[in-house]
This record gives C-alpha cells, structure tokens and sequence, in this order.
C-alpha cells in the first residue's frame, strides 16, 4: 500500500548518482550559475523599469526576455540545488507537473518574444518613417499579452492531459520534470497524446523560426539595394537577435532529440547537454542587452537610408552604462 501511495504521489530522479565530495563542487558551480543569472537579468530589468528613456518597444521586449529568463531559471535551479546535495530524489506529483508547466511555458515565451523582436527589427529597417506609428505602446502591449496568454493557454490543456493519465511508474529518467519523462510512465496507451505533443514541438519551433526567416529574408532585400556602411550597420543591429535565436534552437532540438530518444541510451552527458535551453539563454539574453546600448538603432537605420529627421527619433541607450 505504501509503495502504490509513493507511485501515485511522487516521483523518483534516477539519473542523479552518488558523486560523494565531487557533489559539493557542482553544487557551488550550480549555484554561481544561477546566481549570476538572477543578479544579470534583475539589473536590465530594473534599468528598463527606472530609466524613462528606454521605454522604448526595443528595450522593453529585451526587458521581458530577462523576466522570461528569470522565471524559467526559479523553475528548474532551486529544486536541482537541493538535488545535489540531496541522499534521495524524490519530488511530489504536484510540484512535478508545476515544473512542468514551468518549463515548457518558459519555452513558450522565449519563442514568441524572439518572434516578435524580429518583427520589431523588420519594422525599424524596412519601414523606418512609420517605426513610431506601428509600434506604439498599444501594439507593445498587444504583442507581449499574445506572447505571454498563448503559451499559458496551449500548455494547460496538455498539462491536463498529462497529470490526468495513470502511471503505472514513479522512476524519471531524467534531472528535472518534463512531459516526455512523464507520460513515459503511463499505463495506457499514450500514442495519441506523445503525437500531439510531438507535432506541438514541432509546429512550436517551426512556426516562429519560419516567421524569423521570412523577416530577415525581407531585410536583406533592403540591404541589398543600400550600401555597404548600411549593411554592416543594419548587420550590427540584427546579430544579436540572430545569434539568441539561433542559439535557442539549437538548444531546443537538443533537448526535443534527447526527449523523444531511447531513455536506455542516454548517458549523463547528454542529460546534462539538455539542460543548455535552461542555461545559456538566460545567460545571453543581459549580454544582449548589454550590446544594444552601443547601436544608435533608428539612427542607423534612417542614416543608411540618407534621411533627415529629428533627433527624438534617435535610441539613447547610454542610461544602462551609467
């Protein structure tokens, strides 16, 4: 009875080992990781919310990838701390899925928010007379309400889905809760519900990764037909987003990889390689912000385009390294 209580009650990590001292050393590294991202992402954050003149639709979805990199990173590190350090594994079904939910929205909003700055560098480099008009802070706020309500709707209903199917295991293969390792240890027949989840993945990462394609594909038609000073500064501009969405992809196929493969086949190493979409984003995402301030953006845009306009059109960015 006490063993089909655990079963329905918790779930045990099975990855973690007994690295005996060595434990100490990750712990600490663990730590100043998450440390690093927490005060990082808090300072933007605050620079954003204090300084009247970046109020600005760049800085204020730059702003919002540091809340979404904060959010996620409380979701995984301090449960994984106390892992370290921790002789059992065990984590209750509630917290599990909450997890769970965590995770997969905060994949959700980086996805959308990144999306949505590739629409907001189109916008500035393709149509630079009517930047202000279109991105009004009406249309700011529109954007990130729909980055931030569509994930927390389409993965409540696949959450729904997966804590209400019976599990007939409580051993996750894995470090931390995710759908896959979950639905895994259901005793009925999940073919339908692994589908669904699977062609969401997909469609997840594809739709946004199409949009982001189609956007720079227009912008460098507009490049072509402007010189070479405008180019390199339309480049500087735009390689930030790139190198963060690239680099989110990337991160996200790792993990999607590891997720759908043969659980009996990964090895600690790939286990830990899946954790990049918890770590490196994070981490890049203030670095970003921290680049931004050197590139008068409308500026740019409007100079490579041999225009003349009032300086109030122009970026001041400057305020983050006071």
């Amino acid at each position: 009875m006490h063993n089909n209580n655990l079963t329905f009650s918790y779930f045990q990590f099975t990855v973690f080992a007994d690295y005996g001292p060595l434990r100490y050393l990750f712990f600490s590294l663990s730590l100043l990781i998450y440390m690093s991202i927490i005060s990082a992402n808090a300072v933007i954050v605050l620079s954003v919310c204090l300084e009247t003149s970046l109020h600005q639709p760049m800085y204020i979805f730059i702003c919002s990838l540091c809340l979404n990199s904060l959010y996620g990173s409380t979701g995984f590190f301090p449960r994984f701390l106390m892992d370290l350090l921790s002789d059992t594994h065990f984590i209750s079904r509630p917290f599990c899925f909450l997890q769970v939910y965590i995770t997969n929205t905060y994949l959700g909003h980086e996805l959308t928010l990144l999306t949505i700055m590739a629409y907001d560098r189109f916008v500035a480099i393709c149509q630079p007379l009517h930047y202000h008009n279109k991105m009004t802070f009406r249309m700011v706020l529109l954007l990130l309400t729909l980055a931030v309500l569509t994930p927390l709707y389409v993965f409540s209903y696949f959450l729904y889905l997966a804590s209400s199917l019976p599990l007939c295991e409580n051993k996750l293969h894995s470090i931390f809760c995710t759908t896959f390792s979950v639905v895994q240890l259901s005793c009925v027949d999940t073919t339908v519900i692994s589908t669904a989840s699977q062609f969401l993945a997909v469609i997840s990462v594809f739709t946004p990764l199409s949009s982001v394609l189609y956007t720079y594909l227009r912008i460098l038609l507009v490049c072509r037909r402007s010189s070479s000073e405008f180019r390199g500064k339309a480049l500087q501009t735009c390689l930030p987003h790139i190198v963060t969405f690239g680099n989110f992809c990337i991160s996200l196929f790792c993990e999607f990889s590891l997720s759908w493969y043969n659980v009996d086949g990964i090895t600690t190493f790939d286990t830990v390689f899946s954790l990049e979409f918890l770590i490196i984003p994070p981490i890049i995402n203030p670095l970003w912000a921290r680049i931004m301030p050197f590139i008068e953006f409308s500026s740019v845009i409007l100079e490579g385009l041999d225009l003349k306009v009032p300086s109030d059109y122009f970026c001041c960015a400057l305020v983050l390294y006071k």
